[in-house]
């Protein structure tokens, strides 16, 4: 199963998606996990990408796309992975896309959380609060999420066109959201 999960920050990406990857027996890859696993290796990649992070600036796609190509070549992901924070631009869906299409292999669903942004506005503050992050205010909290519908609102509408979204609920328990994604991927045909 290859898939992507994709939503708001603080819709609980993260949680989900290691819920999905042990359901599916895939790997949960996140791009800041492949990125810190470069840069704590000192691989050429990761001294690259240390340069852009530490300006404050975005690591460029090249970079980004030649880890995740890297990651998925790992013999744990043969079976199919799940990728969170990956792709988020046009360019890394095309990327992906062929990345995919030289294994044989097909996406099989984008995992899509719809949450109320309102709700995950206090859920972040709430965390904000409980793990001591002063710079996480309502108003950058707002702008994140403004941030991600418009640069994520055309990613999510590619993959729709090709019939590959699946919208989850992303509000209430945990665990009822994680049952609301097995029952949809369980009727997902793999590739």
């Amino acid at each position: 199963m290859r898939l992507i999960i994709m939503g708001p920050p603080g819709a609980g990406k993260g949680t989900q998606a290691r819920f999905i990857a042990e359901h599916f027996g895939i790997p949960a890859i996140s791009t800041g996990d492949i990125f810190r696993a470069n840069v704590s290796a000192g691989t050429a990649l990761g001294v690259e990408a240390q340069r852009y992070m530490d300006s404050g600036e975005y690591v460029p796609d090249k970079i980004t796309n030649m880890m995740v190509r890297n990651r998925i070549d790992e013999k744990d992901a043969d079976p199919g992975f799940l990728l969170d924070g990956y792709p988020r631009t046009l360019a890394q869906v095309e990327e992906l896309d062929g990345m995919i299409a030289f294994t044989g292999h097909v996406l099989d669903a984008v995992v899509v959380l719809t949450v109320d942004q309102d709700e995950i506005v206090q859920r972040l503050l709430g965390r904000a609060e409980l793990e001591g992050r002063a710079d996480d205010t309502e108003d950058v909290i707002r702008r994140r999420q403004e941030l991600y519908v418009e640069q994520t609102e055309p990613l999510i509408e590619v993959y729709r066109r090709r019939g590959l979204i699946v919208e989850i609920d992303g509000m209430g328990e945990v665990d009822q959201v994680t049952e609301r994604i097995f029952e949809a991927l369980d009727v997902v045909p793999q590739s």
